[in-house]
């Protein structure tokens, strides 16, 4: 959903509560809407119970339905896991010599290679310099997953290749960044 349609949607959020909730009502469903609400990547619909895929499916029927949405990207999930991951292999500095490789980069590497299609980042990747010295990369990767891992797991220990190298995707635990100097 881009932003002008998320915006759109959030404008008249109240009036697609009641909507939304009189559409479950006529399906017999008893899940309901507590608010609509922007989230990072697109909006929030929070309900007052675990939503069933035939709930879903009446908010996904909603939403394309309304004129004044545009975007046809419009997919209800449910609230799902992150799996974290890395990336080895990778030179740090890429087809020139000088520059390091970036997010962008790793981006359309990972949009173009078919291991990926079904996985989602939850965040964008993180480039590090895999030492001072070194001129190889960690490439950390957050992934929507399920509860048991199952996406992670099928990745980890993979190869593919990210350029003219060969990378390797390892499991790891959540990063929560570069650690900090502590005399500072």
């Amino acid at each position: 959903m881009d932003a002008a349609d998320k915006n759109n949607v959030l404008s008249h959020a109240n009036n697609h509560v009641g909507q939304i909730n009189n559409l479950f009502r006529s399906y017999k469903s008893n899940t309901g809407i507590d608010c609509i609400r922007e989230s990072w990547n697109g909006i929030t619909v929070t309900t007052n119970q675990v939503a069933s895929s035939s709930d879903l499916s009446i908010i996904e029927k909603y939403f394309k339905g309304l004129n004044d949405i545009v975007s046809s990207d419009i997919t209800p999930q449910l609230p799902q896991s992150k799996s974290f991951l890395k990336i080895l292999g990778v030179p740090y500095f890429g087809n020139n010599s000088s520059a390091p490789i970036n997010v962008t980069q790793v981006e359309e590497i990972i949009s173009k290679t078919l291991m990926f299609n079904k996985i989602t980042l939850a965040a964008r990747p993180r480039v590090i310099r895999a030492s001072r010295n070194s001129d190889m990369s960690v490439i950390w990767i957050d992934i929507w997953d399920s509860q048991n891992g199952s996406k992670a797991k099928a990745l980890i220990n993979c190869s593919f290749n990210f350029g003219q190298h060969i990378a390797t995707i390892r499991g790891t635990t959540m990063n929560l960044g570069v650690p900090q100097c502590r005399n500072c």
